[in-house]
């Protein structure tokens, strides 16, 4: 009888551990892919919330692809803050959302914020109040966001001295 229950301890040991192991690995995939895609609703909230505020400023006319010629220095300063927004709201989707490798999802997810950089790296005005709104900034974050400026306007991003030297 003993040796029945040391046999069918052994069995459950040899299979039942295995099986607990791969069924805690996978509930914690499952647990990580659920973080993220909360984390990426809040972030896809976070934009729609930002979205509402341009709305709120048709003056401004932020939807279009062009700068609005000559700007009132109100204008130019609810620009400068609502633009001050934005890079703080790409700045916390690289952090994050973005890494070096992605699988599939992350990829697709990542794309979608990579496509809003871009469009707004194409306006002339963000384009040129990226140095100011950089500042600060992570530094992998500021290069980035310089390299996706550069590509979208073919000129590159100058940081401010201070800005380069300071994260070195």
């Amino acid at each position: 009888m003993r040796e029945a229950w040391e046999l069918a301890s052994f069995v459950v040991t040899a299979l039942g551990l295995p099986f607990a192991i791969a069924f805690f690995a996978w509930e914690q995939r499952k647990e990580r892919d659920n973080e993220e895609e909360a984390g990426y609703q809040l972030l896809s909230d976070a934009y729609n919330d930002f979205l509402k505020v341009v709305l709120a400023h048709p003056d401004l006319q932020l939807r279009t692809s062009t700068a609005l010629p000559n700007p009132t220095p109100e204008q130019h300063e609810r620009m400068l803050v609502i633009f001050d927004m934005l890079v703080s709201l790409f700045e916390r989707a690289y952090l994050v959302a973005y890494k070096p490798r992605m699988d599939d999802t992350q990829r697709r997810r990542w794309n979608s914020w990579d496509d809003y950089m871009r469009e707004w790296c194409r306006r002339e005005d963000f384009h040129n109040a990226l140095p100011l709104m950089l500042r600060g900034e992570d530094p992998e974050f500021q290069q980035y966001l310089c390299r996706v400026a550069q590509e979208e306007r073919g000129t590159p991003v100058q940081l401010f001295e201070s800005e380069r030297t300071s994260h070195a």
